[in-house]
C-alpha cells in the first residue's frame, strides 16, 4: 500500500463519507476506491467553504475534508482556509505538494509552510512510514483544544512511496475534554450571583460543545440573560424570555443595553476576540471567561476569572455550584429581568416593524427579511447571511431557535461564503431547508457553485438582493461612484441560475416575496436548487441602538 492509499484507508477508518475537491490530485481516485464520495467544486475556495459548513453542523464529531492539487490549487485555497481559521472551525485540508527534491526550490509552493498562520496544525508528510502518525496528529488537533483547520501536505513523490505493514496501524484519536478548577468555578458563581446586572455572552463553542440545553438551565437557574455572538447565534433559543438576541456590528436594543450596562459578564465557549464584526465590550466589567483554548484568556480583554475547559463540563460545574449556593431552584422566577427584556424588545420592534412589512419599491431589504422570518419553519431550516449588508440587516431580526438553525460567521468576511457553506450544511443535514441570504456582489464570488449544489444533489435556496450596487457602501466613494459607477453592477441572476440547472425566480413586488419562498421550499423538497432574484433597494439602515 502506498502513501495515498494509506491516507484514503485512514479517512475511511475515521468515517469520512464525502470529500470536497478541485481539480486534480491522485488522492481523489484513492478515496473513491474506498467508497468515499468525491464532490468537485467550481474552485478551491468553495470546496474549503463547503467543508467548513459541514464541520460547523457536526460538533467535532465529523469533519469536512478537502483535497486539492498542489501549486495553483493550494495557492487558491487561502480564502477558505483563512475563514475557517478565523472562526475556529475544524476542517482537514489535504493538498498536494512539490517533490522533496524540489521543496526548497523557488517558486515551488508549500501549502503547509505558507499556511501555518491560518491553520491550527500544518505538517508535510515527509516519509511513507510516518503516514499514520501525521494523520493521527491532524485528527487529534481537530478534536481537541481550540478548533481549527489541520493541513497535511503530501509531496508528489512521497504519495507514491510504499508504506511498511508495521506503519499502517491507525487508531482514531479520542477527544479529551478538560475542566476548570472547582475553586475558580466557586469564584465565578459568587461573582455572577453578586452582580447587579450580569449577562451571559454565548459563543460558537456552546454549539460545537453541544451545551445549549445546559446553557438554558444555567440561565433559568440564575435569571441571567443571554447574548449570542454572531458565530454563536442559535446556541440559545431566541424565543426564550431571557434571550437578548445576537449581534454582528448590528444587534437588538436589549442586547446593546445589557452589554453596555452589565457589571459582570460570563463568556461561555467564546474566544472573546475583538472584531469590528461583533459587539464591543465596554471597560470596567468583571469578566469571567470560559474557553477551551487557554491562550484566549487575557488575549483581548483583561479577565478576572478564567475557566479554561470544555464548555459543557464547565456549565455543568457552574450549575451544580449555583445549586450548592442557592438551592436546587436557584433564582428561577424571582426577578423582573424577563419583563425588562420584553419591554425593550417591544420598544425596539416598534421602530422596525414598518420596514419589516414595507410595501415600498424597489423591495425593501427588511421586507425580505420579514418574509423569511414569517414563512420559514425555523426548527427545520438552516439560514445564513453573506458578508456585508446582508449580515448586518438579517442578524438581529431572524429568530434562531434550535441549535444550528442559523450559521453566523465572519471574523474575516469572504464575499460569497454563503453558497458553498450552505452546500456543506445541506450535506450535513439533508432534511433541513437551507437558505443563504446574499447580495449581488457576493453572488459574483461563488455563483457558479449553484451548479455544484445541483450536481451534488444538495438542493439549497439562495436569496440574492439584486440592488445593482454594493449596499455596504451606500454613501461611500461619492466621486468614484458619480464619475465611474464604482460600486454599480447588474445581472439577471435568475437566468444565470437556470443556466446552471437550478430554478430561477425573479421577484419584483413586495407581495411576491412570501410566495417565492414557499415555491423555493417546494422545489428544494423535490431536489431542485433555487435562486430568488429579488429586485431590492439599497438599504443603508442598520439596527445599532
Amino acid at each position: 500500500m502506498n502513501v495515498l492509499q494509506a491516507v484514503a484507508h485512514i479517512l475511511k477508518t475515521e468515517g469520512v463519507e464525502w470529500i470536497a475537491c478541485f481539480p486534480s490530485n491522485n488522492l481523489i481516485e484513492e478515496v473513491a476506491k474506498q467508497g468515499i464520495r468525491t464532490i468537485m467544486f467550481r474552485q478551491e475556495r468553495g470546496a474549503l467553504m463547503a467543508a467548513d459548513g459541514f464541520s460547523r453542523l457536526n460538533d467535532r464529531e465529523r469533519f469536512g475534508v478537502v483535497i486539492t492539487q498542489g501549486g495553483p490549487g493550494s495557492e487558491n485555497s487561502m480564502g477558505g482556509l483563512a475563514q475557517a481559521f478565523a472562526d475556529n472551525v475544524p476542517i482537514l485540508y489535504l493538498p498536494g505538494g512539490p517533490s522533496l527534491n524540489e521543496y526548497a526550490v523557488r517558486p515551488n509552493f508549500s501549502p503547509a509552510r505558507t499556511y501555518q498562520t491560518v491553520s491550527k496544525s500544518a505538517e508535510v508528510l515527509l516519509t511513507p512510514d510516518s503516514v499514520a502518525d501525521v494523520m493521527r496528529r491532524a485528527f487529534h488537533a481537530m478534536r481537541n483544544g481550540r478548533p481549527g483547520p489541520a493541513v497535511v501536505e503530501i509531496p508528489a513523490d512521497v504519495g507514491t512511496m510504499e508504506v511498511s505493514e508495521a506503519a499502517l496501524r491507525y487508531e482514531p484519536p479520542k477527544r479529551h475534554p478538560t475542566a476548570p478548577s472547582s475553586g475558580d468555578v466557586k469564584d465565578a458563581v459568587a461573582a455572577l450571583l453578586g452582580a447587579q446586572k450580569p449577562v451571559i455572552w454565548s459563543g460558537m463553542g456552546v454549539l460545537l460543545g453541544g451545551a445549549s440545553a445546559d446553557l438554558t438551565e444555567l440561565a433559568e437557574l440564575t435569571e441571567v440573560p443571554v447574548y449570542c455572538t454572531m458565530p454563536g447565534k442559535s446556541g440559545f433559543d431566541e424565543r426564550h424570555p431571557l434571550a437578548l438576541g445576537a449581534g454582528s456590528g448590528s444587534t437588538t436594543l436589549a442586547a446593546r443595553r445589557w452589554l453596555q450596562e452589565s457589571d459582570v459578564l460570563l463568556a461561555l465557549g467564546s474566544s472573546m476576540t475583538r472584531t469590528s464584526y461583533g459587539q464591543p465590550i465596554p471597560d470596567g466589567k468583571t469578566i469571567i471567561h470560559n474557553t477551551e483554548s487557554i491562550e484566549d484568556i487575557n488575549k483581548d480583554y483583561s479577565v478576572d476569572i478564567g475557566l479554561p475547559g470544555d464548555v459543557r463540563l464547565t456549565v455543568r460545574m457552574l450549575i451544580e455550584e449555583v445549586k450548592a449556593q442557592l438551592g436546587k431552584e436557584g433564582r428561577a422566577g424571582q426577578t423582573s429581568v424577563a419583563t425588562e427584556i420584553a419591554g425593550l424588545r417591544k420598544q425596539w420592534m416598534s421602530e422596525w416593524s414598518d420596514l419589516l412589512q414595507s410595501d415600498e419599491k424597489p423591495i425593501n431589504t427588511y421586507r425580505v427579511i420579514g418574509e423569511i422570518e414569517r414563512v420559514l419553519d425555523h426548527e427545520n431550516s438552516i439560514v445564513t447571511h453573506d458578508a456585508g449588508a446582508p449580515r448586518d440587516t438579517i442578524m438581529p431580526f431572524y429568530t434562531a431557535t434550535v441549535p444550528h438553525s442559523y450559521i453566523g460567521w465572519g471574523k474575516t468576511t469572504h464575499l460569497g461564503f454563503g453558497i458553498p457553506l450552505m452546500i456543506g450544511a445541506k450535506l450535513a443535514k439533508p432534511d433541513r431547508f437551507c437558505l443563504n441570504f446574499m447580495g449581488d456582489g457576493a453572488f459574483g464570488m461563488s455563483g457558479l457553485d449553484i451548479e455544484t449544489s445541483v450536481r451534488a444533489g444538495a438542493p439549497i435556496t439562495t436569496v440574492v438582493l439584486n440592488n445593482g450596487a454594493m449596499a455596504t457602501y451606500p454613501g461611500g466613494y461619492p466621486v468614484s461612484r458619480e464619475k465611474f459607477g464604482h460600486t454599480e453592477m447588474t445581472g439577471n441572476y435568475a437566468r444565470i441560475a437556470e443556466g446552471l440547472g437550478a430554478v430561477g425566480i425573479v421577484v419584483t413586488e413586495p407581495s411576491e416575496v412570501a410566495g417565492a419562498l414557499e415555491q423555493a421550499q417546494r422545489h428544494n423538497a423535490d431536489g431542485r436548487s433555487v435562486l430568488l432574484d429579488v429586485h431590492s433597494n439599497l438599504e443603508g439602515k442598520r439596527s445599532r441602538p
